[in-house]
């Protein structure tokens, strides 16, 4: 099954349903109308070249434009390649020299941004087109490719939090597994009204927020960014029932709902954070607050979802909890072999969600995937992690490439960070290795607080809570943390990093 013929499903059978909303103009489209507006912007699409297979970069905000040229392009046939409309001339011309997309597609608001930013030869063979200027109706049904399970239907350039991004191929298949798993497992409905402000340039906003949604029939209410006094309104309407965000999106809603009263928001059923550890103590703190247990869970770009805690059972925080539908997961040693449950190691993990390959990087590609003694091929995550022995649930410890050597013990930073958000007036924390002559490496905290934070009393505060090898040898007070897009931490842009 391809993605259009999971997303056909739905349409089919409540034509006149209101499917979405644009916040920021207040237009609402059923489902029969995405998909008129996607066969007109199809025509409109093929009218200026663009065939299957073809690549094509959508280089924009949250619209519901946006969205009618994701539904036309997969229903051509054609591989999308979400950019985020953030990104400068320097992120722009890898990309495009990478992929040699066929088209790109805008906002008209942004086309001074795409004449300034000096891409010369780069694109004078892509066909820049305006997201706003599509026709709203098509004239005629055109024939309609047809597209393989397997096919590329997303590619979409990794985080890059250690150095170049890579271009994650997605095919079809891919996108389906990872959808119908959540919707299972989160028990979608048709009523549920999915309050939406992730980019849809990032799977989290893509793949678990508006494809699950259109897949269930339920209604999504999308807003081109997010504002925290803003979607704390939009929580408080009946209609709401799911809420997606990272953490650094729940940081900012605690943080407002501490300062003004907390609302009423019973009538939701699901709070999910995902895309960046949430720190124990915000689960606390949020759920002091508003009575929900927020469930996290656990992706990547390359795998879609992979670990969930669950629906109905037990959340536990710092756990990203179980295997979602048709995923395996294991914790290896340095050479490969899988670890007994309760044992450090490196997460692997296998299954339809997972890709097949990175865009026009056989390399990249060979050291991302491992062949096991039965044939079975799993993907080194780059995470390192540790199933509890008594529930199987999987805790996420660090990134392989973060982890401190001190002594010869492993010092994993998340560990540290969480003890580190414990101590008052400390906001964020950011623990990397640091050299030292004697030990290897020790740990160095970066932390946003308070001028009156005193670094002394964090480090006595450690020693009380860590193992003497696990405290930080230095405390630094930064005004903020650098992070991506999407709020993951840059560590490899902190400075002694």
């Amino acid at each position: 099954m391809n993605l259009n013929t999971l997303l056909a499903v739905r349409r089919s059978q409540q034509p006149h349903k209101q499917a979405l909303t644009f916040q920021d103009t207040g237009r609402s489209w059923t489902y029969a109308q995405l998909q008129e507006e996607a066969l007109a912007m199809g025509q409109h699409l093929t009218r200026h070249g663009v065939t299957q297979y073809d690549r094509v970069v959508i280089w924009a905000e949250n619209s519901g434009a946006y969205i009618v040229a994701l539904m036309a392009l997969w229903q051509l046939g054609a591989i999308v390649v979400p950019v985020n409309p953030r990104y400068r001339q320097r992120e722009m011309e890898f990309i495009l020299a990478d992929c040699t997309p066929q088209a790109l597609l805008f906002e008209e608001c942004n086309r001074h941004r795409l004449r300034d930013m000096g891409l010369g030869p780069l694109l004078e063979r892509v066909t820049t087109l305006s997201l706003d200027q599509a026709p709203l109706v098509h004239d005629e049904s055109p024939p309609t490719p047809v597209v393989g399970s397997d096919d590329t239907a997303l590619i979409m350039y990794t985080s890059g939090t250690t150095g170049r991004s890579k271009g994650a191929m997605i095919s079809h298949n891919n996108l389906v597994a990872t959808v119908t798993s959540l919707v299972a497992a989160w028990g979608w409905q048709a009523g549920d009204g999915l309050l939406l402000t992730l980019p849809l340039f990032h799977v989290h906003g893509l793949e678990v927020g508006l494809l699950c949604a259109l897949t269930a029939g339920a209604s999504v209410n999308l807003h081109r960014t997010f504002k925290a006094q803003t979607v704390l309104q939009q929580l408080q309407d009946p209609r709401t029932t799911l809420f997606f965000a990272v953490p650094t999106m729940y940081f900012r809603l605690i943080r407002f709902m501490e300062e003004t009263a907390a609302p009423d928001l019973s009538h939701i059923r699901l709070f999910c954070s995902g895309s960046a550890p949430l720190a124990a103590e915000d689960h606390k703190r949020f759920q002091r607050l508003t009575g929900h247990v927020i469930l996290e869970r656990y992706g990547m770009t390359e795998t879609g979802m992979n670990y969930s805690n669950p629906l109905a059972g037990t959340r536990m925080p710092s756990t990203v909890g179980l295997p979602l539908p048709g995923v395996s997961g294991r914790i290896v040693d340095d050479q490969d072999q899988e670890l007994p449950w309760g044992q450090e190691g490196h997460l692997q993990v296998r299954g339809s969600n997972v890709i097949s390959a990175y865009w026009n990087a056989p390399e990249q590609t060979a050291r991302a995937f491992v062949q096991d003694d039965l044939g079975h091929r799993w993907f080194r995550t780059g995470d390192m992690g540790r199933f509890d022995p008594d529930t199987g649930y999987l805790t996420l410890l660090g990134r392989s490439h973060e982890c401190i050597l001190s002594g010869g013990f492993n010092v994993y930073p998340r560990e540290v960070e969480e003890v580190l958000l414990q101590c008052p007036d400390i906001e964020e924390a950011a623990v990397v290795g640091h050299p030292h002559p004697e030990w290897g490496e020790t740990p160095l905290a970066f932390v946003v607080a308070p001028d009156s934070c005193d670094p002394e009393a964090v480090t006595t505060f450690c020693r009380q809570h860590l193992a003497s090898f696990k405290v930080p040898t230095a405390i630094h007070v930064v005004p903020a943390l650098p992070r991506n897009a999407m709020g993951k931490l840059q560590k490899h842009l902190l400075p002694c990093s």
